[in-house]
């Protein structure tokens, strides 16, 4: 890689929302940004990339539902046929990284902050996001490999 900080941003794609969350610029916490609604391939990807430019993100996490067993479905499949037109769009890394649980573990913080149904349906799939990005930040601060 070159000189430009580690600035990672990390999708959780669904099939009518992505969640987004980014790195802070020290690339210890991870923050909620946006839930993208998803509308056309094009339209979604260009979103992507307007925060990719607005944020100055040098890598792109996405997460990769597996199931139980480790094994790839069918949510996996759309999200590995979103990647290849993000790769297709940008030159920079995208890493697949498991995000089994995220959406289970943000939902059972949130609970726990209070927040009601509604506002937990708002922004559950950010914080899926920030959640598996934690994860990947703090897998890099214990010396992990970045890919």
């Amino acid at each position: 890689m070159n000189d430009l900080p580690l600035k990672i941003m990390a999708l959780d794609v669904g099939d009518r929302t992505i969640g987004v969350a980014v790195g802070d610029d020290l690339g210890i916490a991870a923050h909620p940004v946006e839930t993208i609604r998803r509308t056309r391939p094009p339209a979604d990807i260009r979103r992507v990339l307007e925060l990719v430019a607005e944020r100055r993100i040098t890598r792109i996490l996405v997460g990769h539902p597996r199931m139980l067993n480790g094994t790839i479905g069918i949510q996996a499949d759309k999200v590995e046929a979103f990647v290849e037109h993000l790769r297709e769009a940008t030159p920079l890394p995208i890493i697949l990284w498991d995000e089994r649980f995220s959406t289970t573990a943000a939902e059972r913080t949130l609970i726990e902050s209070g927040l009601t149904r509604a506002k937990r349906k708002k922004v559950i799939d950010q914080a899926a996001a920030m959640f598996f990005l934690q994860g990947y930040l703090d897998h890099l601060s214990l010396g992990g490999s970045a890919d």
